[in-house]
């Protein structure tokens, strides 16, 4: 149960973290970069987007849907077994594509976005908490 209510949480600092860069972008205003400097950099370089779409509404969405298949777990919305398996799934697809992202920002990019790295974080945490939880 604590595992999960980590995860509603962490997926709230996910939901906030993105709402903040969509609101930026669609103001088209740059973020503030606290650490790195390059935010501007990394969030108007061509790999903003994947499938057309970009990566901040990829992560909303990917963190909305942790949160509600947190919820569901602790509610107990049956059947547990699909949402606890799409939990573990996606948190897993999620963190490959910060990983790859975060890559991008070091090898290619050359710049680091502060938010990109805490959404990239939060993510791992979120990983990392699924393999503690499953193991005990």
């Amino acid at each position: 149960m604590t595992s999960l209510a980590l995860l509603f949480t962490l997926s709230a600092i996910g939901i906030s973290e993105t709402v903040y860069l969509i609101r930026k972008r669609i103001a088209s205003e740059k973020p503030i970069c606290p650490i790195g400097g390059g935010c501007a950099t990394v969030l108007t370089s061509k790999y903003n987007k994947m499938f057309l779409i970009p990566n901040d509404i990829l992560g909303l969405l990917s963190y909305i849907i942790i949160s509600l298949i947190a919820a569901f777990l602790v509610i107990g919305v049956e059947p547990m077994f699909m949402w606890n398996s799409a939990l573990k799934i996606l948190v897993a697809v999620a963190s490959l594509v910060s990983f790859f992202l975060t890559y991008l920002q070091w090898r290619v990019i050359h710049a680091w976005c502060f938010w990109c790295l805490m959404s990239a974080f939060t993510i791992w945490l979120m990983g990392i908490i699924i393999l503690v939880s499953t193991v005990i």
